[in-house]
């Protein structure tokens, strides 16, 4: 029989004859119950294991063992299959309904095709047949089980995350600098001043946007998203302050804006930089004075509204160059907060990963739970220069493209998954003449550290060059020379 499991698809074999021994596996510590009736291989196996780093625990019956669960932290238990009493699918199945978490290895001397679908459906991790193969077969199941099961907490940890953000909406997080995102959306959410949000593009400003909203006192009250930049120069004024028939062609009826639209509550003005300058000063008018004139009329209307403006150009320079007008930027930032692109919180992928997950697992009906270590260690090294919306994009077609209930390294997009040629062997240098072997080393580690730099500080050079302590011109040069295999 061969099944693959749910994360690593290592196959359940017959004792490891699937392994090469390797010597370098080791325990790091993990905690490993063995459960066994016969004294002779519980103590050979404690002996491999104990050699490898693992913390080993023993038990010689079912009754005993399940005392032990429930009183040591273990994160694998190595289970005979058929033992007198109670039964090793019997222990498998009282571990599992008390310690979930905890991954079980089924050990027999018996090659029941039967007992190990069984021993499976219950929940078993892995099945193994004595004799074992090798020490290191058996060594390197218990491994990855233990891997596993370090995975699955971390999953519920971002469960328990995730459901302590809740009251923000779609904005996850728990780095530094979004706590400090979050303490200022506390504090200016009961105010009436206006919020100006600086970040690049998809950094969840609309997000945030919301949050003010809707923990302040106008969360009953509409919320309209307004995109600067998505509506025709021509038609921008009328689309915030309304018309009144007959105001241009077209102005067949009376409209409101979205001033009025959002009268009580708040406007996102999203893209602020893009708006027209002539639209700038009626705008400015509506913030000091809180009146709109619709397009066409000389009649002012009092609107009670809140303003949150975003932007991820700067508007320091744009008032430089005479595109934006200096009174209102200062009138727009009475409140400023800047948001911090995902690459400055790379603590905050795995639970932003696990929300999406959630999110379009539940949205296409598909039961994915889980993302593999190797996929996560993907998703941590990609640079996310399209930040959460990149992201967000990523888990959504992960999910369309596993066929598994795990995401892997090759249900992610190839942009996020390194395709970077592999490093030369040590093996292959030492082949090699030690003048040749040393160049060989060289380029290998030049073509790596400028290619992880460079995708660090999301593609701009300068900032590259800059982290890695070098003149640009430099950098630009060790680019350029791998880049193009010169």
């Amino acid at each position: 029989m061969q099944k693959f499991n749910e994360v690593t698809r290592l196959p359940i074999h017959n004792g490891g004859a699937d392994h090469p021994p390797n010597d370098d596996i080791i325990g790091n510590g993990t905690d490993v119950l063995i459960v066994d009736d016969d004294s002779t291989s519980l103590r050979s196996v404690e002996r491999i294991l104990k050699a490898r780093g693992f913390n080993v625990l023993t038990a010689g019956d079912g009754p005993t063992a399940l005392e032990l669960v429930n009183a040591e932290s273990i994160d694998v238990m190595l289970l005979d299959l058929v033992m007198p009493g109670m039964s090793g699918l019997d222990v498998l199945r009282k571990t599992k309904l008390q310690k979930e978490q905890i991954q079980v290895v089924m050990m027999t001397a018996f090659g029941d095709v039967d007992a190990a679908v069984a021993a499976v459906k219950a929940g078993a991790y892995d099945f193994l047949t004595k004799p074992f193969q090798s020490p290191d077969a058996l060594a390197l199941s218990v491994s990855k089980a233990a891997e596993h099961s370090k995975l699955l907490c971390r999953a519920r940890e971002l469960e328990k995350e995730l459901e302590i953000h809740e009251k923000y909406g779609d904005i996850v997080g728990s780095s530094v600098p979004m706590m400090e995102v979050y303490r200022m959306v506390e504090s200016v959410a009961h105010s009436v001043s206006t919020v100006l949000l600086q970040g690049e593009s998809g950094t969840g400003k609309e997000l945030v946007a919301r949050a003010i909203h809707n923990q302040g006192p106008r969360a009953h009250k509409p919320f309209i998203p307004v995109n600067c930049s998505a509506i025709p120069e021509t038609l921008v004024e009328a689309e915030l302050f309304g018309h009144v028939r007959g105001a241009f062609t077209g102005a067949v009826e009376n409209r409101k804006g979205m001033f009025e639209t959002a009268d009580g509550g708040t406007i996102m003005l999203d893209e602020i930089g893009d708006l027209p300058l002539q639209v700038q000063v009626k705008l400015l008018r509506a913030l000091q004075d809180g009146e709109i004139k619709r397009v066409g009329s000389s009649e002012s209307i009092k609107v009670d509204t809140r303003v949150v403006a975003a932007t991820n150009v700067n508007l320091t320079e744009a008032m430089e160059r005479g595109m934006f007008r200096q009174d209102l930027y200062y009138r727009l930032s009475v409140i400023t907060i800047p948001l911090p692109p995902l690459r400055d919180r790379s603590e905050d992928i795995p639970l932003l990963a696990y929300h999406f997950l959630k999110k379009y697992a539940a949205r296409s009906g598909r039961d994915i739970t889980r993302i593999s270590l190797e996929a996560m260690r993907a998703l941590r090294t990609h640079a996310w220069p399209g930040n959460v919306r990149e992201l967000e994009n990523a888990i959504e077609r992960s999910v369309v493209m596993a066929r598994g209930d795990a995401i892997l390294p090759g249900d992610l997009p190839p942009s996020v998954v390194d395709t970077r040629s592999p490093s030369v062997p040590q093996n292959l240098l030492l082949d090699l003449p030690f003048n040749e072997a040393k160049k060989k080393a060289v380029e290998q580690f030049e073509s790596s550290y400028v290619e992880s730099m460079l995708k660090r500080a999301g593609g701009n050079v300068s900032e590259a060059a800059r982290q890695a302590g070098m003149d640009r011109s430099n950098f630009r040069r060790v680019l350029r020379k791998y880049k193009h295999g010169t």
